[in-house]
């Protein structure tokens, strides 16, 4: 074994020696993909020679040699000749092990809505089809959306406390896109925006291809901590925000009004840009008086409704709101980027909310979730409650185990139940070790329960001892 003679040497990527564990190279080669999955290690970075990390872990030079071998065949990290290795470029495409689609594997990982409910949307599918115009919407015309799909976004948005104009709506495809167009046309090089420790996890890889930074702030079971953003933007310069105030994903927190009035005086008195994404359609159905951060904030706030998505994952379709300020910005980028929603898709998905049949769906699949929920909590009694009853999704804590988290994921995988591991979520650290479970993604309450039982079974077997 070598002399570790490093001890006080800076090397680009420095694992904790006491957390490799045999075998060694195995561990070794998942912190190495945690790290670059969290972005703790960003693409491009060179990691240090194989014989250099060796001496300094005290490890043979072939072990190392393992593990960076089986990080590059995860595709993310590659070797240039005479340069060395380097962290991919993209390396946010492989996290997900497998599509979704393979027989057999019960999907609890990806997040579905309850894909099974199709019936309105071929229904509304078809009529379209039927429409005199139809020829008009394969032309390549307004980028943001044509103006009646506007309206009838506006129209969708304003039940959600979110009023505006066609003029100040746009059409994308997905959410995604639209935090994408916003980084980009928004924000430069080197900004920081401040989110909560467990957050979406499409913003991570994004802010990481942006180059903008995000800055993990505490919080609690209501949400984000407004003293803590406010000494956040007392030591730091921050320049914008991301908020998902209902059922948020992973965490499933909803944020309360009071809360929400707080979290908006610190973003109004530091002339934050709030992102806020709201990928439910809980004020539809919650009955209580209910308040977007868009109607305390309109002047700053870029408002996401997604919950366009959890009528059908198929059509690619989410609204945008944004003051006139943005407007300019956010439609170049919108152009620029090529990410215009098909105007076939923007048009069902139009038919679905002026006849009435998107707001039935959503109750329908509220209703299904809530069955859902019952079931998981059967099962995992111990498990965050959420902040919707109808929540897609669900936060398990997962005790003390003698593994990591990417462990955890390949081993289930190979009991052919997929989840999705609270590494997938952080900024720079796991505060606690969590799985979100898709629970709308079975296509039965059967294969749900199977999957628990499963899920269940295996942290039982693999916890440790007193914990």
């Amino acid at each position: 074994m070598p002399t570790n003679s490093f001890e006080h040497f800076y090397l680009s990527w420095m694992p904790e020696k006491v957390k490799i564990k045999r075998p060694c190279y195995l561990t070794l080669a998942n912190a190495l993909e945690a790290d670059i999955v969290s972005g703790k290690l960003a693409s491009g970075t060179k990691l240090p020679p194989q014989r250099e990390l060796a001496d300094y872990l005290d490890l043979n030079f072939t072990t190392v040699t393992q593990a960076y071998n089986l990080c590059r065949e995860r595709r993310l990290i590659y070797g240039v000749t005479g340069k060395g290795t380097f962290v991919s470029p993209l390396p946010g495409k492989n996290i997900i092990h497998h599509s979704g689609s393979q027989e057999g594997i019960i999907e609890l990982g990806l997040l579905k809505g309850f894909d099974q409910i199709k019936t309105p949307i071929i229904e509304a599918s078809k009529k379209v089809l039927q429409k005199g115009y139809i020829e008009e919407l394969y032309s390549y015309t307004e980028v943001a959306g044509h103006l009646h799909q506007r309206v009838a976004g506006a129209h969708w948005m304003k039940q959600m406390d979110v009023h505006t104009d066609s003029e100040h709506t746009a059409i994308f495809s997905g959410a995604q896109n639209i935090i994408s167009a916003t980084l980009l046309s928004l924000f430069k090089i080197g900004d920081k925006i401040a989110v909560d420790e467990y957050t979406y996890s499409n913003l991570l890889g994004m802010a990481r291809l942006s180059h903008i930074r995000l800055i993990p702030v505490r919080g609690d079971a209501d949400g984000m901590d407004a003293g803590e953003l406010e000494i956040l933007c007392r030591k730091e310069d921050i320049n914008g925000i991301f908020l998902m105030p209902n059922c948020a994903n992973p965490t499933t927190c909803t944020i309360p009004e009071k809360r929400k009035d707080e979290l908006a005086q610190v973003i109004a008195r530091y002339k934050l840009i709030l992102i806020e994404d709201d990928n439910t359609g809980i004020p539809l159905f919650s009955g209580k008086a209910y308040h977007s951060m868009f109607s305390r904030l309109p002047e700053q706030t870029i408002y996401i409704c997604n919950s366009t998505m959890a009528l059908c994952n198929g059509l690619r379709v989410a609204f945008a709101a944004f003051p006139e300020a943005f407007r300019v910005q956010l439609l170049n980028a919108l152009f620029h980027l090529s990410i215009k929603t098909s105007s076939l898709d923007a048009e069902i998905m139009t038919e679905l909310i002026l006849d009435g049949k998107a707001a039935k769906i959503l109750e329908q699949k509220a209703e299904l979730a809530a069955e859902r929920n019952r079931i998981f909590d059967r099962y995992f009694p111990e498990a965050v409650k959420p902040g919707s009853p109808a929540a897609f999704f669900r936060w398990l804590p997962i005790p003390k185990m003698a593994m990591d988290e990417m462990d955890i994921e390949r081993l289930l995988l190979q009991e052919n139940v997929s989840v999705y591991c609270s590494y997938r979520f952080t900024v720079n650290h796991n505060p606690q070790s969590f799985m979100r479970i898709a629970i709308s993604s079975p296509n039965t309450t059967a294969e749900l329960e199977k999957g628990c039982t499963i899920i269940r079974d295996f942290l039982k077997k693999h916890q440790i001892s007193g914990n």
